[in-house]
């Protein structure tokens, strides 16, 4: 059991100054006044600081990105705690370029060692290929058998891709539909959106030979190239769902892209994620790779800060990185928010709007800005 005493919640709506009891890595009960007989439980005074929800990032390289420049530009795996110092409590892993030396296998099995230390993790079947890499023989059935598995990677408009036709995307999108259907989960595609020159056409003709919704898929990086974001502002508007990555370099400015999207009063089909740990990389005209490096875990934390800076409220920026990527993902009812029977995934944030201290799973992960719980091999 755990008490936060005079916590400023941003839930993320702004509920004030309240007092949160945790126990069993959940929040037990929301309190306007502290009841009696609390002397004996374990209690810290936030005087006033402002906690909101665990930042959910809905696209992390778990087991490395990277290697398109040979075998030594493999990036690590992530350790837990890159997470904690940038306020991620809830991760969706997944695979990037290579699926040849990392596989589905090893990204479920660090889903469920990152889950094991203390992180809510899930994943996605695939990768940038196609056809699409899995556990279990499909990509219905990865969705359906494993647990933690809620949706399927493909990559689309880049040079890496596997040039796909608008049926074998369509049939992508089928099978992750159906399996979300029958199991629950959001069964969604999230595209991997290159700078190429058909923009966002592969998804839009796999729409127009297939049945499905437009929010099966889930077109990502899409603040990298101009056209691509002027595009997936249609794409929201029509009813699909958009993500950004964070800080991405040599692309549109975060702050800029908000407002943008505020303007077109389309920030409920809006989310933020990092990237972290997989690679960016520059090629001249004739393709050839001149420079490789990959994206930090806390672009997020810090994108949100300069939004909220440049005059936005606090409960409205949130929830690009918490509340919003909760319901697109159908994770709404345990993360995302700060809300009796969720759990206890909570940033404390000083008075600078800076990272101080980090509660995954009611328990304390990081506190005064000192991280006191790393992976096991930390």
């Amino acid at each position: 059991m755990l008490l936060l005493k005079n916590a400023d919640i941003y839930a993320p709506s702004h509920l004030g100054i309240k007092h949160i009891l945790i126990g069993e890595e959940k929040i037990l009960k929301i309190y306007d006044e502290i009841p009696e007989g609390f002397s004996d439980i374990e209690s810290i005074d936030l005087d006033g600081k402002k906690i909101v929800p665990g930042f959910i990032d809905q696209h992390l390289h778990i087991t490395g990105g990277g290697g398109e420049g040979g075998y030594k530009t493999k990036v690590p795996e992530l350790p837990l705690s890159k997470l904690i110092e940038a306020g991620i409590t809830t991760v969706v892993g997944l695979l990037g370029t290579d699926s040849v030396t990392r596989s589905v296998e090893n990204l479920a099995s660090k889903a469920l060692a990152l889950t094991e230390e203390g992180i809510t993790t899930y994943y996605l079947t695939g990768s940038y290929e196609f056809p699409t890499p899995t556990i279990a023989g499909s990509i219905k059935r990865d969705i359906v058998f494993l647990e933690n598995c809620i949706g399927v990677k493909i990559a689309a408009n880049d040079h890496r891709d596997s040039a796909l036709s608008y049926e074998e995307l369509a049939r992508i999108g089928t099978e992750a539909r159906v399996a979300g259907m029958i199991s629950g989960k959001s069964g969604h595609v999230t595209v991997h959106m290159g700078s190429g020159k058909f923009n966002l056409d592969q998804i839009y003709g796999a729409l127009e030979v297939s049945n499905l919704p437009i929010t099966t898929f889930r077109p990502t990086h899409v603040n990298r190239a101009e056209e691509v974001f002027k595009t997936s502002i249609k794409f929201a508007k029509d009813g699909g769902y958009i993500d950004l990555t964070s800080r991405l370099p040599g692309c549109i400015d975060d702050v800029e892209s908000y407002k943008i999207l505020k303007n077109e009063n389309i920030l409920d089909r809006v989310t933020f994620s990092s990237d972290g740990f997989g690679s960016w990389s520059n090629y001249d005209k004739e393709g050839n790779l001149i420079e490789i490096g990959y994206s930090p875990l806390d672009t997020s934390i810090k994108s949100f800060k300069e939004i909220v800076e440049s005059g936005e409220p606090i409960e409205e920026v949130l929830k690009v990185y918490t509340s919003n990527v909760a319901e697109v993902l159908k994770l709404d009812k345990e993360v995302g928010k700060i809300s009796e029977g969720y759990f206890a995934n909570i940033l404390v944030l000083d008075e600078n709007l800076e990272l101080d201290s980090v509660i995954s799973r009611g328990r304390v992960m990081m506190s005064d800005k000192n991280i006191i719980v790393r992976g096991t091999y930390e």
